[in-house]
């Protein structure tokens, strides 16, 4: 700590300061300069298929109650599946492709609610998102959706958790040009639209591209940086809870960085993680564990490309998808974070 003290007792507090800062969890900025805790779990990876199932590559996967849903963004007819999330056993599809009024063109994200049994469906084509009955959807191989509401092409959510109508926390897109656009996390209103940015502005970051995650449980959202070895922590009213700095934090914009987080019922942060080459170590194997409080405890080395993950927290298990020798596994975390 760099400061000139006038008297021993100035030092005194300044040293009782920074001990304070160091032994709690009060600090805003956290530097990382190692973390060598690693731990190997390939074998701890449980492989499944999805029942009779062909699911393209690149897909994303979400948990509502006892459902596994994955969206396969490639697929020329349905592009949501619904499995058991035990068995795997297929049990629906819904969201054909198509340019009718039912039908996805441009599937995004996923929002579940599990209050009132439905998800949400972002189409970026149409600029819309359509609401899912689970119930019916499993039930009536016709059912069709209704209009949640029209999203704004000017400023519009990539993805997000569902709270309720009127809160939602989410990643989203201002577009400033045809190439460019502004990420940032927002407190989102979906009955009136309106839009609060949350997110904190790093000042020593130039070209900002990050990652999101969020957890109504704890009130915290993840800005997790795709260029530069940083995850920022903020809560749900925009204040700074810290800055996370990793040991490549100064080699800015040269890597791939995070890549997607969830929180955990155990009071953890599970973020893939890369650090490789930006163009041919892209995607993570590696899975940093932290506590909520931004303070790391241990890294899980996966040994296969993740491409995306989802938790689940009754099962406490983590299901991922991945670009590798094996496409789905799923990995139960009792004992091991």
């Amino acid at each position: 700590m760099n400061v000139i003290c006038s008297s021993k007792w100035v030092c005194l507090l300044c040293v009782l300061l920074c001990f304070g800062c160091q032994s709690n969890n009060s600090c805003l900025e956290k530097h990382q300069s190692v973390r060598s805790n690693v731990v190997k779990i390939q074998e701890k990876i449980v492989p499944f298929e999805t029942d009779s199932i062909l699911i393209g590559a690149f897909s994303r996967m979400y948990i509502e109650d006892g459902c596994l849903l994955i969206t396969d963004s490639k697929s020329l007819s349905h592009q949501v599946y619904l499995f058991n999330k035990k068995t795997f056993r297929f049990l629906a599809s819904t969201a054909p492709m198509g340019q009718g009024p039912d039908e996805i063109t441009r599937i995004g994200y996923l929002a579940t609610d599990a209050v009132h049994r439905r998800f949400y469906v972002s189409d970026h084509g149409k600029q819309k998102i359509f609401s899912y009955d689970l119930d019916s959807v499993l039930q009536n191989p016709f059912y069709k959706p209704s209009v949640k509401m029209n999203m704004d092409v000017g400023n519009f959510p990539t993805e997000y958790e569902y709270i309720n109508d009127t809160l939602c926390i989410g990643r989203t897109i201002l577009p400033v040009s045809v190439s460019d656009y502004v990420p940032g996390i927002s407190r989102w209103n979906m009955l009136t639209g309106e839009m609060k940015l949350i997110s904190y502005d790093h000042p020593d970051v130039k070209r900002k591209r990050f990652t999101y995650a969020s957890s109504s449980k704890y009130g915290l959202a993840l800005q997790l940086y795709t260029h530069s070895d940083l995850m920022t922590i903020v809560d749900f009213n925009g204040n700074l809870k810290c800055n996370v700095y990793g040991p490549q934090w100064n080699d800015l914009g040269s890597n791939h960085y995070y890549d997607s987080a969830v929180f955990c019922k155990s009071g953890k942060i599970l973020a893939s993680f890369s650090g490789g080459d930006y163009n041919r170590e892209y995607e993570p194997t590696k899975l940093l564990v932290f506590d909520i409080d931004g303070n790391y405890i241990k890294t899980l080395e996966v040994g296969y490309r993740i491409f995306n993950m989802c938790y689940d927290e009754e099962l406490n298990r983590l299901y991922l998808n991945f670009d590798d020798e094996i496409q789905f596994g799923y990995l139960d975390l009792d004992g091991l974070i």
